[in-house]
C-alpha cells in the first residue's frame, strides 16, 4: 500500500458516498436489526424496520420476493442491463457447492446472488438523484452548496444546540435552528463536529483544548467491512471487462451514454455476491450432505445415549465433531440451519491484471511497485475476481481530532484484523472463494489463480493458510462502509445517541447517518442509511407532533 496505509475514500458531495460507491444495495440480515434492539434500542428490529426499507424502494427487479420489496419509493433498484458470461458461471458455481439462488433483500440470507443495484437506465442513482432531485423546487428546502459547517453552537446553560457556523466562499455564516439540528455528516464527520463542538470525549478534548460540554464516547466503535481485491483469476476466453478491449470500442460508450446498455453499466464491474457463513457447514456440497446424513442415520442408534443425536431433524442438529474431519470449514459448534452471512464473495468482471489505466489501482492505493511485479506479465489478459468481504468484524478502530482546527481531517485507525478472529475468518473466505472459482462452472473457462507469489509473502508457503494472512493483512483494502463512531444506544452501554438519534445530555440536536449503527450490518451501508433517515424523519415528526399536542 502507498506510504504503508490503506486508503480512505468517501463522496464530498451532495449524496455523500453514494456518489462514489458500487452502488449494492444490500439490507442486511434480520439478525442485524434484532441485535441492535437488543443494544437498547427499542423499535430497531428487522420487523420494525422493514418497512422503511419498502417505503423508500422503486423495484424493478425480475425475479424476487414480492413481500420484501417496494414500488413507490424514489429509490431504484435493479440489476445491471448487462452481463458477461461470469455472472451466469458464478451462479451455476454457487449451487455446484449446494447453495441456493436467493433475493438478499428478504427473507433468504444465505446464497448466491445477481448484484441488486441503484441504477435507472443504466447510471447511477445517488441519493442526490433519487430524494433531493424531486423536491429541490419545494418553497421550504434551501441548500447552500460548497459550504463547511465548522461548529454546532450550544448554549450551555440550556444545553440545547442552537445553531451552526459555517463557511463558504471564506467567510463565517451562522444558521439559527429553531427546533433542532439533524446532523448527517457521516461515520467521519459526524463525529468530528461534534467533538469540535464540545460533545466527545473529556481527555481527548482537553488535550486540544476544547471545552467540554457533554463527555460521550464518541469517534469510538469505528467499523468497516475489509476487503481483499487482488485475489486474481486468469481464464482463456474474452470473456471479462478488459480495458484495452473496451477502450478501442467507441460503439460501447455510445450505447453507455444514448441507451444506457453495455458492459459501462456494471456498478464497479460487480455483477454478482455471495453470502456465506464460514463456521456452519451449509457451504458444503450436496455431496457431503447426503454422506453426512447417511453417516448421521447410521449412527444415530448405536448414540442414543449422546444427546447430540437425539433432535431427530438432520438440518437442525449439532453434529459430533468427527463427523467433519473430511469438510475443511465446517464447524461442529453450530447448526446446519445457520441464517447469518458472516463473509461476503463480489464477483468482478475484471481485475487488477486488466486495470492497464491503474485507476483502480490508484482507487484502492496500492503501490506501482506492487503492481509491477505481480501483474506485469499479465496486464491486459483476460481475469476476474472474486472480492471476500468481512461482514461482522469483531476488530474496533477509532476517529480522533488532529487539532481544533475544523479544515484539519481526523485521524483515522480502522484497527483491521486487531482481532485475532477477523483475519482466521478473512483467511477462510479467501479459500472458500478459490474453491469458487474452482468448480466445474470456471472449469468451461480454464480459470486458474494468479500463478504469482505476493511480494513480502515470500517467506512462507504459497497457498498455505499462513500465506493468505500475510496477504490479507499486506493487500486488504475498504469497501467505505465505515460505520459505528456515534453508536445508537444507552449511556449504560456507552451510546452516544438514544434509540431515537438524540444526542445523549443535548436538546435540539440528532445524528442521522451511519455512524449511528452500534454494530455494522453484515451488506453494504447504503441501504441502511437510507432506512436511518426514513425511520428518522418519522421520529422527528411523531416527537414534534407530540410537542404541539402538550402545548396546545
Amino acid at each position: 500500500m502507498i506510504d504503508g496505509r490503506c486508503k480512505v475514500v468517501t463522496g464530498k458531495a451532495i449524496g455523500g458516498t453514494s456518489v462514489v460507491n458500487f452502488m449494492i444495495y444490500s439490507r442486511g440480515t434480520r439478525a442485524d436489526y434484532d441485535g441492535w434492539e437488543a443494544f437498547g434500542n427499542p423499535g430497531w428490529s428487522y420487523k420494525n424496520v422493514l418497512p422503511y426499507f419498502i417505503k423508500s424502494e422503486k423495484c424493478r427487479l425480475i425475479d424476487k420476493n414480492v413481500r420484501y420489496h417496494g414500488y413507490n419509493g424514489y429509490l431504484d433498484v435493479t440489476t445491471p442491463p448487462y452481463a458477461t458470461p461470469l455472472r451466469e458461471r458464478f451462479l451455476e458455481a454457487g449451487q455446484e457447492l449446494g447453495y441456493n439462488l436467493i433475493d438478499y433483500n428478504s427473507d433468504r440470507f444465505i446464497g448466491f446472488s445477481t448484484a441488486q443495484v441503484n441504477l435507472r437506465k443504466g447510471q447511477r442513482v445517488s441519493a442526490n438523484k433519487a430524494f433531493l432531485t424531486p423536491i429541490r423546487d419545494r418553497v421550504n428546502f434551501h441548500l447552500s452548496k460548497l459550504s463547511t459547517v465548522t461548529k454546532i453552537v450550544i448554549d450551555p446553560e440550556t444545553r440545547k444546540a442552537v445553531g451552526v457556523n459555517f463557511v463558504k466562499n471564506h467567510k463565517t455564516y451562522f444558521a439559527t435552528a429553531t427546533k433542532e439540528i439533524i446532523l448527517c455528516a457521516g461515520t467521519f464527520g459526524s463525529p468530528q463536529l461534534l467533538m469540535l463542538s464540545g460533545i466527545g470525549p473529556r481527555d481527548h478534548l482537553n488535550s486540544l483544548g476544547i471545552n467540554v460540554i457533554e463527555d460521550l464516547p464518541v469517534g469510538f466503535n469505528l467499523q468497516d467491512h475489509v476487503s481483499m481485491s487482488a485475489l486474481t483469476f486468469l481464464v482463456n476466453e474474452s470473456v471479462t471487462i478488459v480495458e484495452p478491449r473496451l477502450g478501442s470500442n467507441p460503439a460501447e460508450f455510445l450505447k453507455y451514454l444514448t441507451k444506457g446498455t453495455g458492459p459501462l453499466t456494471i456498478p464497479g464491474g460487480a455483477e454478482a455476491l455471495a453470502l456465506v457463513n464460514t463456521k456452519a457447514n451449509k457451504y458444503i456440497t450436496k455431496a457431503q450432505k447426503e454422506k453426512l446424513k447417511f453417516k448421521y442415520n447410521q449412527s444415530v442408534n448405536t448414540h442414543k445415549n449422546n444427546k447430540q443425536y437425539v433432535i431427530p431433524n438432520i438440518t437442525s442438529i449439532t453434529v459430533n465433531s468427527n463427523m467433519f474431519k473430511p469438510y475443511p470449514y465446517a464447524d461442529p459448534s453450530k447448526t446446519l440451519d445457520d441464517e447469518y452471512p458472516d463473509i461476503e464473495l463480489v464477483l468482478g468482471a475484471s481485475s487488477l491484471a486488466g486495470d492497464t489505466s491503474g485507476s483502480y489501482r490508484g482507487l484502492l492505493g496500492l503501490t506501482e511497485e506492487f503492481y509491477e511485479e505481480v501483474f506485469s506479465d499479465y496486464k491486459g489478459l483476460d481475469s476476474f475476481m472474486i472480492v471476500p468481504v468481512l461482514l461482522r468484524p469483531k476488530s474496533r478502530g477509532r476517529l480522533t481530532l488532529k487539532s481544533s482546527d475544523p479544515h484539519d481531517s481526523p485521524v483515522i485507525n480502522i484497527n483491521y484484523y486487531d482481532h485475532e478472529d477477523d483475519l482466521n475468518t478473512m483467511v477462510q473466505a479467501i479459500k472458500i472463494a478459490i474453491e469458487v472459482a474452482s468448480t466445474k462452472a470456471f472449469k468451461r473457462f480454464n480459470a486458474t489463480l494468479l500463478p504469482v507469489p505476493f511480494p513480502g509473502c515470500k517467506h512462507v508457503i504459497f497457498k498455505s493458510d499462513a500465506y493468505w494472512a500475510c496477504i490479507a493483512r499486506h493487500v486488504s483494502t475498504t469497501l467505505g462502509h465505515f460505520a459505528g463512531t456515534c453508536k445508537m444506544s444507552t449511556r449504560k452501554n456507552s451510546g452516544v445517541v438514544d434509540h431515537r438519534l438524540r444526542i445523549h445530555g443535548i436538546d435540539g440536536l440528532r445524528v442521522v447517518d451511519a455512524s449511528v449503527m452500534p454494530t455494522i450490518i453484515a451488506g453494504h451501508t447504503n441501504a441502511p442509511a437510507y432506512m436511518i433517515a426514513e425511520k428518522a424523519s418519522d421520529m422527528i415528526k411523531e416527537d414534534w407532533k407530540s410537542s404541539f399536542s402538550r402545548n396546545a
